[in-house]
């Protein structure tokens, strides 16, 4: 952990600082209810208004933004990637990358009836927090050649989401977007716990 701009004794003997910024290049979250982790690298948080206790063993930040971000190795552990079967076709995801625009491009690996296609489907994503759940969702289904297939079926391995609930000191997600190398994630909180 890094902390800019540490603060002259004048201002800690206050009791008070009015702006701290954190850094953590990785922090492994608890990822859902299973217990799984997932990486965050990079969280970069700014707090306002940060109070210490009279021992200085504790402190809490009135407000806090930030950014962090998750590869897409590791949001690729949350998505269907062991073969499902649906109907007459068995797919599974084999990768997530940017697809531009603020997209996932979700690569879909298929077969059918044994037969594997000779190319991976892909499709692009749109991705979004929703309270602290990361949600990927396909703007449109792939097709697997002249099988129909439930597109609930289909939206079953397309479509997967991460529940993150174990952020530092009440952080929590703001609103994510997809990147180059990952999802960018913007955090926020209030009475925030730095320590203690």
């Amino acid at each position: 952990m890094s902390i800019k701009g540490f603060p002259f004794l004048t201002q800690v003997v206050g009791g008070e600082l009015d702006d701290v910024e954190v850094g953590i290049d990785d922090y492994e979250a608890v990822a859902g209810d299973g217990g799984q982790k997932i990486r965050i690298a990079d969280l970069r948080a700014n707090m306002k208004g940060v109070e210490f206790s009279g021992d200085y063993s504790s402190a809490t930040a009135a407000s806090a933004t930030g950014t962090a971000s998750i590869g897409y190795a590791e949001l690729l552990k949350t998505a269907a990637s062991e073969p499902t079967e649906i109907g007459p076709v068995t797919a599974r995801v084999i990768g997530l990358s940017d697809g531009g625009n603020g997209k996932i491009k979700v690569t879909v690996e298929a077969s059918i009836g044994g037969a594997k296609l000779p190319q991976p489907v892909s499709v692009l994503s749109t991705v979004t927090a929703e309270g602290d759940t990361v949600r990927v969702h396909a703007d449109s289904l792939p097709s697997f050649g002249p099988f129909q297939v439930a597109e609930d079926e289909v939206r079953g391995i397309t479509d997967f989401e991460q529940k993150i609930d174990d952020l530092p000191g009440g952080i929590r997600l703001d609103k994510v977007e997809a990147a180059k190398n990952g999802v960018e994630i913007t955090v926020k909180g209030s009475n925030v716990r730095l320590a203690g």
